[in-house]
């Protein structure tokens, strides 16, 4: 079963959904089955590289939201990763376009989606925790690399135009799924989750999609009945296959 997760990495609410589907999907009996993608998705295109702006001050001009609400906002956001295990710091973090953090992740996601979703992670942190630049080059390739990248690659993904390509059709994607917000929770292409739900709201989704998309259940012969016996006409299931007929 396939789950994809479209996310932004400035995007504070992203960072706690994923810990909630994480915890989720960490219980879930079938967990070894499913298949994680990370999709690109951008919040606000128009910001710089790097914007010398607070967090604080970047929302309420940006927005138009009074400053109490934004420090109200922020405190919540805070209290609520706190609660994840994420260590939020507002007051470092760096306001930068995360167009370049995209590319890489694209990039990323061509070795492996257990290379992306590291990197996803290493983003995240760097951004939210550590009060990085994740719109910095340099500090793209450190993460990269340590999220399983080349230095080669990291510099690959930022100048090859297939790369913004990439990052491209994820937005194409999300915008024929109808997806405005993030994060947002693909299951199946069929079932939709958005926002960082509570645990138990992934969990039931998980039980809820499998119980949809598992293999089929063969029919058994009925009791009594040898395996294999037909009717009166001694057909009894034989089929054929790339290797020829039974």
């Amino acid at each position: 079963m396939k789950i994809e997760i479209f996310s932004d990495v400035g995007c504070p609410w992203c960072f706690i959904g994923k810990r909630r589907f994480e915890r989720a999907l960490e219980s879930f009996e079938h967990r070894d089955r499913v298949e994680v993608e990370w999709k690109s998705f951008q919040l606000d295109p128009t910001l710089p590289e790097h914007d010398h702006r607070r967090e604080l001050d970047y929302l309420a001009e940006a927005k138009g939201m009074p400053r109490e609400q934004v420090t109200a906002m922020l405190a919540h956001v805070t209290e609520q990763a706190a609660a994840e295990g994420l260590d939020y710091d507002f007051d470092r973090l760096v306001v930068a376009n995360s167009w370049k953090a995209h590319r890489v992740i694209q990039r990323a996601k061509a070795n492996s989606l257990q290379t992306a979703e590291r990197l996803e992670e290493q983003l995240f942190r760097a951004h939210f925790e550590d009060g990085r630049n994740i719109g910095d080059e340099e500090v793209l390739v450190e993460l990269g690399t340590s999220a399983g990248l080349t230095a080669e690659q990291v510099h690959e993904a930022l100048s090859d135009d297939r790369w913004e390509t990439a990052v491209k059709q994820d937005l194409a994607t999300a915008q024929a799924l109808g997806v405005t917000g993030v994060p947002f929770f693909v299951l199946g292409r069929k079932y939709g989750i958005s926002g960082a739900q509570p645990t138990e709201v992934f969990t039931q989704a998980l039980e809820q999609s499998w119980a949809e998309f598992q293999p089929l259940q063969m029919v058994q012969p009925a009791a009594g009945r040898p395996e294999g016996a037909g009717g009166s006409d001694g057909l009894h299931g034989q089929a054929c296959g790339p290797q020829g007929c039974d």
